[in-house]
């Protein structure tokens, strides 16, 4: 089943040069990604009935053009490869002309959500998504863990606010792409045009903690890993390239 849903581009969801941003893509994609949750019985208003709750593991994005506020998007979603713990879902981003502007695959496992312990995912919750066959990467490696540079080149601290947490009473996910942008050192953030990115979850993070950010450049890609002040443990990996 493939679910589609329009999106027009607001004030809120352009940065530099009027374009969408990171952010805001990663808002639409999971806007559609909850609307196919619904149809098939498994989305947010869902959890109290049935009991488990779908986490998000990894982010592939790839953005040929980005576009411009005011203009309208097309953004299309379907579930595939579901292996015992993780199934994957993939997007495409449609501008007005029907230009493919966009493409993303994502990682998700299954959790019960009394305990939030992860449990294999059974043939009924998968069947209602209609599986598809395509994948928007081809051949290339599905998005996995991705490891920590050796050289960090700055540490800034982040303190994780009311406005930062969603009803799982933790960081939400598309936060952690603005925390990313925020450490980004200056010459970075006011140059730097990426056109892909990839993220990896590990932690969750909950009110009041604070992120240790460690900022590194490898080659092409710009990355912040995140961890617990202590240093002990990974939040998040944001990969800019």
């Amino acid at each position: 089943m493939i679910v589609e849903r329009k999106f027009e581009i607001g004030f809120r969801d352009v940065g530099k040069s009027n374009k969408l941003t990171d952010k805001a893509l990663l808002g639409f994609l999971e806007d559609v990604a909850g609307k196919h949750s619904n149809i098939a019985g498994y989305g947010l208003n869902n959890i109290e009935k049935t009991g488990i709750t779908w986490v998000l593991l990894n982010w592939k994005v790839k953005v040929f053009n980005r576009p411009l506020y005011g203009e309208t998007v097309l953004v299309k979603t379907w579930g595939r490869d579901c292996v015992k713990f993780y199934t994957y879902r993939d997007f495409e981003v449609y501008n007005s002309d029907n230009e493919l502007v966009a493409i993303a695959t994502s990682k998700w496992a299954l959790l019960d959500a009394n305990t939030m312990s992860l449990i294999k995912i059974p043939d009924e919750v998968i069947a209602p998504y209609e599986i598809e066959t395509k994948k928007v990467f081809g051949e290339e490696p599905e998005p996995n863990k991705i490891m920590s540079p050796d050289e960090v080149s700055s540490v800034s601290n982040y303190v994780v606010g009311r406005k930062d947490i969603d009803i799982n009473h933790h960081v939400h996910n598309v936060i952690y792409m603005d925390i990313a942008y925020e450490v980004l050192p200056e010459e970075v953030y006011d140059n730097i045009d990426c056109s892909s990115f990839e993220i990896m979850y590990k932690k969750e993070t909950k009110l009041g903690e604070t992120i240790k950010c460690f900022y590194s450049k490898v080659d092409n890609s710009h990355y912040v890993v995140m961890k617990t002040e202590d240093e002990k443990l990974v939040h998040c990996i944001v990969k800019l390239t």
